[in-house]
């Protein structure tokens, strides 16, 4: 449980944690995260060794208020609900923790009961984010995953029983063989759940290399075009439900914003944990190597010389150039878009100055649009439906 000791304290710099949960019951086709199936007792190491770092890391974040916690995969459902548990104890006993912190589990269908659900809301867990990707059995099949839209169904209805009532469900557009219709029945089924889910996100296929898609691309993926129709229909669909698009891929009701991924966009101070996981802490960035074994030697037999190698890459301090890219192209990647005021007080110059000619242009393009804040006489820039279409070639222009 939280230990709201913690949470009643003040704190200037907010942090925000990840936990990388490395496990499936089976890759999914197209699937290039870091990711694969293990034994109960691999699981379990592994998650003793978490336990370690997240509890021997702690003391580089005393001055820190934790504000939202992010169990990632993976299939961070998959772990016995116990270890959810033990997991989060171990945060809250080591961190401070806010008192209205956001605490989002991935889970997807086929790896959920009850007994889990009532196990994560002992843990403090107070958002899910359910992989439903379609509600088409065929396309489901097509992407390897391991459930039907029965079972999703059926663990939504689980959850919401169980009182979870901040649930966001993941979809998927430009699947193999999906036309406009499909994914609009997809979206209208999800949107019409009762109770709705607070949260949807709407993730377009991109073909990875690495992945059997890569490796043997299914023919009939949509084209451009229609992929382009897709999204536009998309926005208009969910927002007749009363979801608000506030990123490229997502989409909420008012007030149920995913705060954990906004400060990835804002490039808020961020912490990984587990293999593979990336932080982003005062502009400086790092991130664990992918390595499990390496990883689990070095927290569960530090007395031996191999558990002596790191497990972490190489640390790089981000050039003042490389923060105003970020800044950039993922302040770009939200609707509301970025600041010119924001912007002059992070760096001490303007826009117009460090990419002079730039931002004027693409809005004459017709890819960017300036907005006045009449409340305070700040300027926001942001992407327009075509600059949403073309947005790599937009981002593009702001890379030095």
């Amino acid at each position: 449980m939280i230990n709201k000791s913690y949470a009643m304290k003040n704190q200037n710099r907010e942090l925000h944690i990840y936990i990388h949960i490395p496990f499936c019951v089976k890759k999914c086709l197209y699937c290039d995260f870091l990711s694969s199936s293990a034994s109960g007792w691999e699981q379990e190491r592994y998650v003793k060794a978490l336990k370690k770092e997240i509890e021997q890391e702690s003391r580089n974040y005393k001055d820190y208020l934790v504000t939202t916690i992010y169990f990632g995969g993976g299939t961070p459902s998959l772990l016995p609900g116990g270890w959810v548990e033990e997991i989060m104890d171990v945060v809250c006993c080591n961190y401070q923790i806010a008192e209205n912190c956001e605490i989002t589990l991935e889970a997807n269908p086929g790896t959920v009961s009850e007994e889990k659900l009532k196990a994560w809301k002992r843990a403090g867990i107070n958002r899910l984010s359910i992989g439903m990707q379609s509600a088409d059995n065929r396309e489901l099949s097509a992407l390897g995953r391991i459930h039907t839209s029965r079972d999703f169904f059926h663990t939504y209805q689980m959850a919401t029983k169980t009182g979870f009532d901040n649930i966001n469900v993941d979809l998927m557009a430009g699947l193999p063989g999906q036309g406009i219709s499909s994914l609009q029945n997809t979206l209208m089924t999800t949107a019409g759940l009762t109770p709705a889910p607070a949260h949807i996100s709407v993730y377009s296929l991109i073909i990875e290399e690495g992945t059997p898609f890569y490796e043997n691309e299914p023919a009939d993926i949509p084209d451009e075009d229609t992929e382009r129709e897709m999204y536009k229909m998309t926005g208009e669909t969910l927002s007749g439900y009363g979801y608000r698009q506030y990123e490229i891929s997502n989409y909420a009701k008012p007030g149920y914003r995913c705060r954990h991924n906004e400060a990835y966009w804002r490039r808020k101070n961020y912490v990984g944990f587990g293999i593979g996981a990336a932080s982003l802490i005062e502009n400086v960035r790092f991130r664990n190597k992918p390595d499990g074994e390496t990883y689990i030697k070095r927290y569960l037999e530090p007395e031996k010389d191999t558990a002596r190698k790191s497990v972490r890459e190489k640390a790089q301090k981000l050039s003042i150039e490389e923060q105003m890219e970020e800044f950039m192209f993922l302040g770009l990647r939200m609707t509301e878009g970025i600041s010119c005021d924001e912007f002059f007080r992070t760096f001490g110059t303007s826009i117009n100055q460090v990419y002079p000619g730039i931002v004027d242009e693409l809005c004459r393009k017709g890819a960017l649009q300036k907005i006045k804040v009449e409340k305070n006489g700040d300027v926001r820039i942001s992407l327009t439906r075509y600059g949403i279409d073309v947005s790599n070639y937009v981002m593009a222009e702001f890379l030095f």
